[in-house]
């Protein structure tokens, strides 16, 4: 099976290819020398990848997850706020899916069996 990293990399490539800017989410804790965390800031559940289309300047949102990877209830709250503001976003699992959901405006394909709202 394919990772997510992997997956996540073709995604980043094609999608910059497709006329849109996209940047990957950097997040995690770390400890400073004096023994502090420090906490990249993004809110808890943000999804993978974010960008917007050159065409519009609509912007996306992708959590990328391989065939077997479900989101997390922190990822499903994201959604749902997403969804509340009408806000392009989605689970990727394939380059495929990334373009259907930035190409299409879909709004949280993909979360349909783990709390969503329809797709």
């Amino acid at each position: 099976m394919i990772s997510e990293h992997e997956i996540q990399s073709r995604i980043l490539v094609a999608v910059s290819q497709h006329r849109c800017t996209i940047f990957r989410s950097n997040v995690g804790k770390v400890k400073t020398d004096d023994g502090r965390w420090f906490d990249t800031g993004l809110p808890k559940g943000h999804p993978d990848l974010y960008g917007f289309k050159w065409s519009n300047g609509k912007v996306f949102y992708l959590e990328i997850k391989n065939a077997k990877g479900k989101p997390r209830q922190d990822q499903i709250r994201f959604h749902h706020m997403l969804t509340s503001h009408n806000i392009i976003h989605g689970i990727a699992r394939s380059v495929d899916d990334a373009l259907k959901i930035v190409d299409e405006e879909l709004v949280g394909y993909g979360f349909k069996d783990y709390g969503g709202e329809l797709e």
